[in-house]
């Protein structure tokens, strides 16, 4: 597999993460694009799991922004779409919004 792809397996669901990481670790020479794009993506994944959290609280102790709310559920999405667009050109540019919090948070990757 190519580098690119990759870097753009990590952004679909955690079983593709979990598909690329093991791919990334068993190649010899370690890219940066892919070790960039896997930290982007498992970002990704827990900041959609603790929106998911946040809301569902939110939503349960205040009933009325229920569908407001879910509306939220829609952030994690785009913010996959911005990253697979940002692997596909082969550029290490940050996640809009939650991306540079992200960055170098995640040393196992390079192990």
């Amino acid at each position: 597999m190519t580098n690119r792809t990759l870097a753009i397996i990590s952004y679909i669901t955690l079983i593709g993460w979990i598909a690329a990481y093991l791919e990334y670790k068993k190649t010899k020479e370690r890219n940066p694009l892919v070790s960039y794009h896997l930290g982007q993506s498992l970002g990704i994944i827990i900041f959609s799991v603790a929106l998911a959290v946040i809301t569902g609280i939110v939503a349960a102790v205040i009933p009325s922004l229920g569908t407001v709310l879910s509306v939220a559920g829609l952030l994690p999405l785009i913010l996959i779409i911005f990253g697979i667009i940002a692997a596909n050109n082969e550029s290490n540019s940050p996640i809009p919004g939650i991306g540079k919090f992200f960055e170098g948070k995640f040393d196992f990757i390079n192990r």
